[in-house]
């Protein structure tokens, strides 16, 4: 009798394992939040829990080891989840290894270590990462130009720059701004550092950190960069050695021969861009499309994401999950790319093929990886400095802001080598 209880439990015991093997986190449509999903996912990793990224799976779904403290953490965060059995998971994993499937898991093992570059003093704008990272409970460190010119950016796995001008023109706010107390306070600040740090100008201090940010990609870093920090990056790196502050920025004129100087060979993504000279202008090349040359505006401003093969090509892969493949625009000091000044061996994730524009690029240096995304706020189209943040309690579906998330659990991946 009592080996008959012992075996009937038994089974009622395996019976419960086969019937609740596995989390599913859906990342499609079903989905309650998506950007909270990434949430639980990097906080699975600091807990060493090794967690399958379906790429192309219900929209990039994600699947972990059935655990209650799992589960109880999805519910409290308000992710959508289902509990699987084995022979679900195993008959889920086959249809995604099937050869006519064009999907693919990935290995997420190790949470990076995030660096945010952002000035100590407060802004009068956001920054999408940072508000995105809070709202999906991910941790990460301010750092700014004492902690890199300090060596202490091998700490970080993941860097993300926004918003800034690396070129040590303070923004081009110049002429709309230059008499607020933000703009003078940044500008006193900036000046500090760079005689700190032993540069007669901001620019030279600026170009330091854009070298040394350089190293650490090459070295196997990642780097995530939106908005002005795109461009100007590029920009700071080609013109080294070179003058191209005119003189409210840096105390004397820029070079006038400054462009014929431009070394496209140092840049990441950019080629062959001609300098806005003037520095009364809100621009600083011809790299991002203007407003008014796009031809767009909040209706129709849309730009689609590239479709790649997740067997052959899962770091794009990767960087393009999501629940939508046509993803609402939005502006920003630098909006959108100019696709015949972006480099042939950067890969173009998402554009805007009416007027020939990226919004979305990818691309490799030596061991490590970059992604820069145009725009300021997925959400807010159009943001100015000064406005009042996105809440994302409104937006916790937001495919844009899924595209940054993308970027932070690319470091985790046990990746394959990338084909080209």
């Amino acid at each position: 009798m009592k080996k008959t209880f012992l075996l009937l439990f038994l089974g009622f015991l395996l019976t419960l394992s086969s019937k609740g093997a596995y989390i599913l986190i859906p990342m499609d449509l079903s989905q309650s939040n998506h950007l909270k999903a990434y949430g639980i996912t990097y906080w699975a990793l600091t807990k060493e829990i090794t967690v399958d990224w379906l790429l192309n799976y219900r929209g990039g779904s994600f699947m972990l080891p059935h655990d209650q403290v799992i589960q109880n953490e999805c519910i409290i965060r308000n992710v959508s989840f289902d509990v699987i059995s084995d022979a679900q998971a195993n008959q889920l994993l086959n249809d995604i290894a099937s050869p006519s499937s064009n999907m693919d898991v990935m290995k997420l093992e190790k949470y990076p270590k995030i660096a945010v570059y952002s000035p100590k003093s407060k802004q009068p704008w956001d920054d999408a990462v940072t508000m995105v990272l809070t709202y999906a409970e991910i941790p990460y460190d301010v750092i700014f130009d004492d902690e890199i010119m300090y060596n202490e950016l091998v700490r970080y796995d993941w860097l993300h720059l926004h918003h800034e001008d690396f070129t040590g023109q303070y923004g081009k706010f110049y002429k709309n701004y230059r008499y607020m107390p933000w703009y003078q306070e940044q500008q006193r600040e900036f000046e500090a550092s760079a005689k700190k740090h032993g540069f007669s100008k901001v620019s030279l201090l600026k170009l330091s950190i854009t070298k040394r940010i350089k190293s650490y990609v090459a070295s196997g870093g990642f780097l995530f960069a939106m908005c002005s920090a795109t461009d100007t990056y590029d920009i700071a790196l080609a013109s080294e050695g070179v003058d191209i502050c005119e003189i409210m920025f840096d105390g004397d004129p820029m070079d006038p021969s400054a462009q014929s100087k431009l070394d496209f060979e140092r840049t990441f993504a950019f080629k062959d861009f001609q300098l806005q000279r003037n520095p009364y202008e809100y621009e600083y090349s011809n790299i991002d499309n203007q407003p008014e040359s796009r031809g767009l505006n909040e209706k129709n401003d849309y730009f689609t994401l590239f479709q790649f093969s997740a067997k052959w090509d899962p770091v794009p892969t990767m960087l393009t999950q999501n629940h939508e493949k046509i993803i609402h625009g939005f502006m920003g000091q630098t909006t959108g790319f100019k696709k015949d000044l972006i480099k042939r061996d950067v890969l173009i994730l998402g554009e805007t093929k009416e007027i020939n524009e990226a919004r979305y690029i990818h691309g490799v240096i030596e061991k490590g990886f970059f992604t820069f995304f145009g725009g300021h706020d997925p959400e807010d189209y159009q943001h100015y400095v000064n406005e009042e943040p996105t809440d994302l309690n409104l937006h916790p579906n937001s495919p844009g802001y899924r595209l940054i998330l993308n970027n932070i659990l690319f470091p985790a991946a046990k990746k394959k080598k990338q084909k080209t």
